[in-house]
């Protein structure tokens, strides 16, 4: 099947993100990871990233997040191009939230909000003065946590982290947020909350772009605005998801019959019966 992509024309000034013919190869197999990955993000777009395990998502993020470099084509995040730019500059600017971030379990949740000032695991007292303390409470309160200021991380919820550490990542005021599974392991109530909390963030900023990497369609909220879709590697479709998230193209995707539904904004598919 061909690709299917809606994006239009070359790179402009004021792009989130631009790649071109993209390609990451491990050297000590020779096996490709990514495959001439053309794609382009927006100021204020909401990507989901979907494909099967072993696609090439968490690399494509972390090409994204400045973790590593192409083996060929070219990377610009932020208007600095990868290899150019002092990548250490380029990910203080950036929010960057996965579920392996390491946080000391006995810091209450606004001390991690605040560590996103000093980009370390540990707090620097020193360094938060007391503007930086009371934006560390309104992000906890922009996030619908502001009652968990005082709670240690350890004992919050699944659901309650996830959001503490997108707080955490918005300290840094990032033009490019990139969430890795942030719905990991969430019960339903907890989901919910999540999505409700990044609805709000997209309507309450709308310069901040994201890419959400995710497994399911029900965890998008209805501030997704854009789908990329990866197979083997490469890019099968990429666009507005109304013309992405499509049964052909999940089907297409993950190799198996899918039904894709939608109502008021919200996403769910499941596997079509055979035949």
């Amino acid at each position: 099947m061909a690709e299917r992509t809606t994006e239009q024309g070359p790179a402009e000034l004021g792009n989130v993100v631009a790649l071109r013919d993209v390609s990451v190869r491990r050297f000590t197999t020779d096996q490709v990871i990514l495959d001439g990955v053309d794609w382009t993000v927006r100021p204020g777009e909401h990507w989901a990233l979907l494909g099967a395990n072993g696609a090439g998502k968490t690399t494509l993020l972390r090409l994204l997040g400045a973790l590593m470099h192409p083996t060929t084509g070219t990377v610009e995040v932020l208007g600095g191009r990868l290899g150019r730019i002092d990548v250490r500059e380029l990910r203080a600017r950036l929010g960057h939230v996965t579920s392996a971030q390491r946080v000391p379990q006995d810091l209450s949740a606004h001390t991690v909000v605040l560590t996103g000032h000093s980009g370390t695991v540990q707090p620097l007292w020193k360094t938060y003065d007391d503007e930086v303390r009371q934006r560390a409470h309104e992000l906890l309160a922009e996030l619908g946590i502001k009652e968990l200021a005082e709670r240690p991380y350890g004992v919050c919820s699944g659901g309650q982290r996830a959001r503490v550490l997108i707080a955490r990542a918005l300290m840094a005021e990032p033009a490019l947020l990139l969430l890795d599974e942030p719905f990991n392991a969430l019960d339903l109530p907890s989901r919910e909350d999540l999505v409700e909390a990044m609805h709000r963030l997209a309507e309450g900023r709308p310069r901040l772009a994201t890419v959400t990497v995710t497994h399911h369609l029900e965890e998008l909220s209805p501030a997704v605005s854009h789908a990329l879709l990866l197979r083997e590697g490469r890019i099968l479709a990429r666009g507005p998801v109304a013309e992405v998230l499509t049964g052909p193209w999940l089907t297409a995707c993950f190799g198996r019959p899918i039904a894709v539904n939608r109502h008021e904004g919200r996403w769910w598919a499941y596997s079509a019966p055979r035949g």
